[in-house]
């Protein structure tokens, strides 16, 4: 291992882009490399130009995670923020700092986090159950009759932003419309200009509504919880549970929909009774967690971890698949990992994921309805076909196109 205290990141030559990573058919091996050199913590290439540091230690994770008074999660503090500027930049998605808690530090963050955790704390589990198996239900339904279906585009997709729009008290037919706006304005489409109207139409109209008639759901929390000071930051809290989850979810969904469909193993001992739905749930996060990597803050100040030198302005990614396969917190043997969950899937610090346990029910009814629906399932084409999205923040498969032989 080398490291180069002495020069800046900017200043680094012949970094690997991050990209080939994240698409890499063998990871494990690719942060191996990686570690080999660098060390814990290694310079990357985010898109061509655009380097950041890549944390893949379990420990040093914890370490950014934990300490916001050295990394921000705004990136109006990152010395290359002019790139979010770039209409054809890949990493302006999620890393545009948007009004909501997810981007905010000290005590602003605590402010608007607030209604966020007493809005899931809210959350009946009983009825976040019923409510998604009868979003899963409605969303087979429309492609039982032709006994094939794409897992993913056809379900997947759609499952997450219903499931958490009903928390809002949003039926699946206001839920998919203020999905739809929401994917337009996060997504690169040029031809969705009129998302971001479409959207501030739709939710201010829902707020309106729950305002005349309050509801047992988490749109009347927001509307009357303290900490949010107008309608901008209710709508904001609201995007944020809507669209922060949203890509991680449907690759948590589609992964182990993919395992179980291509691995043998697994799906011997899932369907064997010797691997409970958690437990496989469980190791998806760790061999695919949702979240590959995510951005992790922007140093405020210069400072170490794993004796790299980060400079004030530079970019931190966490690579939680990287950290997952720490063996200070996980082993090869899959037998002695049952029930374990140190995974650090969900994050940890002040920006640990809120909603993990309704994220779980939902993952957990979403993969259960499939398997308990649909009988005989099968790949429809070979496992070798399957494509991951093109992302160097999640390795969701693209497509996962199956063929049953009935459904019940």
């Amino acid at each position: 291992m080398t490291t180069s205290h002495a020069r800046p990141l900017d200043e680094l030559t012949d970094l690997v882009p991050l990209s080939e990573i994240t698409g890499s058919a063998d990871p494990k091996a690719a942060f191996a490399r990686l570690r080999d050199r660098w060390g814990q913590v290694a310079p990357v290439e985010l898109e061509p130009g655009v380097p950041a540091w890549l944390v893949m230690g379990y420990r040093e994770i914890v370490q950014v995670s934990r300490n916001d008074r050295v990394f921000s999660r705004n990136s109006a503090n990152w010395r290359l923020a002019e790139v979010l500027q770039n209409p054809d930049s890949t990493v302006a998605a999620l890393m545009t700092p948007w009004e909501h808690a997810y981007y905010a530090d000290g005590e602003r963050h605590r402010r608007l986090r607030a209604p966020v955790d007493d809005g899931v704390a809210g959350l009946n589990d009983h009825e976040v159950s019923r409510a998604t198996q009868a979003i899963c239900r409605e969303l087979i339904a429309k492609f039982e009759d032709r006994c094939e279906a794409d897992l993913v585009t056809e379900y997947a997709v759609h499952v997450p932003m219903l499931a958490v729009a009903n928390w809002f008290g949003m039926g699946i037919d206001e839920g998919a419309q203020v999905a739809q706006a929401i994917i337009q304005v996060f997504s690169a489409d040029k031809d969705s200009q009129e998302a971001p109207e479409t959207l501030v139409r739709l939710l201010t109209a829902h707020m309106n509504a729950h305002r005349e008639t309050p509801g047992d759901d988490m749109t009347t929390v927001f509307l009357r919880h303290p900490s949010l000071e107008n309608d901008s930051e209710i709508m904001w809290a609201m995007i944020l549970m809507l669209a922060g989850g949203y890509e991680a979810m449907i690759s948590w969904i589609a992964q182990t929909l993919r395992v179980m469909l291509t691995d043998t193993r697994f799906s011997g001992r899932l369907r064997g009774g010797r691997l409970g739905l958690d437990d496989a749930l469980d190791e998806v996060l760790w061999r695919n967690p949702p979240w590959t990597n995510m951005p992790g803050g922007y140093a405020l100040s210069d400072t170490e971890v794993a004796g790299q030198l980060i400079r004030k302005g530079d970019a931190v990614i966490l690579s939680f698949a990287a950290a997952n396969l720490d063996p200070s917190v996980h082993s090869d043997d899959p037998w002695l990992e049952i029930g374990n969950r140190a995974h650090i899937s969900y994050g940890t610090g002040p920006h640990v994921c809120p909603a993990h346990q309704p994220s779980r029910i939902i993952a957990r009814i979403a993969v259960e309805t499939v398997l308990t629906r649909l009988h005989d399932l099968r790949l429809a084409v070979p496992a070798g076909e399957i494509t991951t999205m093109p992302s160097i923040w999640t390795m969701c498969p693209a497509s996962l196109p199956v063929r049953f032989t009935g459904f019940s």
